[in-house]
């Protein structure tokens, strides 16, 4: 989670980059597209791994979720099925426990 949150911030910055540099007219809107694009898909490769991360345990699985409730809240993103089943599912090396 925090290598996901310095990438958000690095990519925060290489867009703010690439903003100034178009207004600047330094590059083409073609290039500009094709950057914001290759920042979008590393954004994304971020977001699944943590997705796709198997929690170790009961703490893990409740940062998980409220990291990505955080982070869904924070972009208005949504989840698909398959990604909303592997976000809520308990850890595999322990049954799951239930509060009554």
């Amino acid at each position: 989670m925090d290598q996901h949150i310095a990438a958000q911030l690095a990519t925060a910055d290489a867009v703010r980059a690439w903003d100034e540099r178009r207004a600047a007219s330094e590059v083409t809107n073609v290039a500009y597209a094709n950057r914001l694009l290759d920042v979008a898909r590393d954004e994304e490769a971020g977001r699944l791994a943590i997705v796709n991360y198997t929690p170790r345990g009961d703490r893990e699985s409740r940062l998980k979720l409220a990291y990505m409730a955080a982070y869904l809240i924070a972009t208005r993103g949504t989840l698909n099925a398959n990604e909303m089943k592997s976000v809520l599912e308990a850890p595999r090396d322990r049954p799951s426990t239930s509060v009554s």
